[in-house]
């Protein structure tokens, strides 16, 4: 029995809520079915199942091989149909996730023009600032702005941003311009605060200096207007205020201390790649993608 084989064998089982029920699913016996099972915990060394006269328990080791396994057999099915059509264009339904600012701004643009360009593909776009698991989720392609440490999935760079501290010039006029981060402590300050934003404010050489906030929210766009509308300093990603920047209505502090360029990059797990729309996905989006380079510099 194949690996893959043994994973449906094991779904069976949970699915069915016996050893019995999946004896019949799967038309074997059912002492073949309990043996499967052994070899399987055997080799992995933990307890999939409980089991007692009446019914299977799942174990937290065995509800995690679950999810993994349903993806797993949901991806080779899925790239069993797309290659099936490989000379067809791509189809079927493409899940994506990307964070709720960078997505509304970037991702989405791309992905309507794509939706024009291959009508045979839908699209499923999760906007949210949390880090999904591709796996569990089932997504296909996600957007992560960071430096990849899980190497278990496959990148593909889009482009960089750098975290940067902007204030408007009528805050500037009034208060004066900071010359140094110490010098944020005779500042007023506004905090976009997330999973990736804190009162601490880190600079280059591992600089940290811990803010007071006058005004915290949770959302980017109304952190930068309260420091567009002169309320203070902010810190937030190049690409959220680079309209701002160009039109004038922010200004760029502390440039010599900013922290170097982080990754913008799209992910995925190596099974997704061979996806013909994957593959159509990512070389209709990079190139449209490409200016983000320049919001590392701007």
């Amino acid at each position: 029995m194949d690996r893959l084989d043994e994973l449906a064998l094991f779904l069976a089982i949970v699915d069915g809520g016996s050893l019995a029920a999946a004896a019949r699913r799967t038309g074997k016996s059912p002492p073949a079915v309990t043996r499967r099972l052994s070899d399987l915990e055997g080799r992995l060394g933990v307890r999939l199942l409980e089991r007692n006269t009446r019914r299977l328990m799942l174990t937290d080791a065995g509800r995690r091989l679950a999810d993994h396994a349903r993806s797993l057999i949901v991806d080779f099915d899925s790239a069993m149909r797309d290659t099936a059509g490989e000379g067809a264009a791509p189809r079927g339904r493409l899940r994506l996730s990307a964070p709720l600012m960078f997505g509304r701004r970037h991702v989405s643009p791309v992905v309507m023009d794509y939706l024009a360009a291959y009508p045979d593909i839908s699209v499923d776009l999760s906007l949210t600032d949390g880090t999904v698991d591709l796996v569990e989720d089932g997504v296909d392609v996600a957007v992560r702005i960071a430096h990849l440490d899980d190497s278990n999935l496959v990148a593909r760079r889009i482009g960089a941003v750098r975290r940067v501290f902007v204030a408007s010039p009528q805050y500037l006029a009034r208060m004066g311009v900071p010359q140094r981060p110490e010098d944020l402590a005779d500042h007023q300050i506004v905090l976009f605060v997330n999973q990736a934003n804190s009162a601490d404010w880190r600079f280059a050489d591992d600089q940290t200096v811990r803010v007071t906030a006058r005004f915290q929210v949770n959302r980017a766009e109304a952190a930068i207007a309260a420091a567009r509308d002169g309320y203070g300093v902010l810190s937030v990603l190049s690409y959220q205020v680079a309209a701002e920047l160009a039109g004038g209505t922010l200004v760029r502090l502390l440039r010599d201390f900013e922290r170097p360029a982080i990754p913008v990059q799209f992910v995925m797990p190596t099974a997704r790649l061979m996806l013909p729309r994957v593959r159509a996905f990512l070389d209709f989006a990079l190139p449209r993608l490409s200016a983000l380079d320049s919001l590392a510099s701007a």
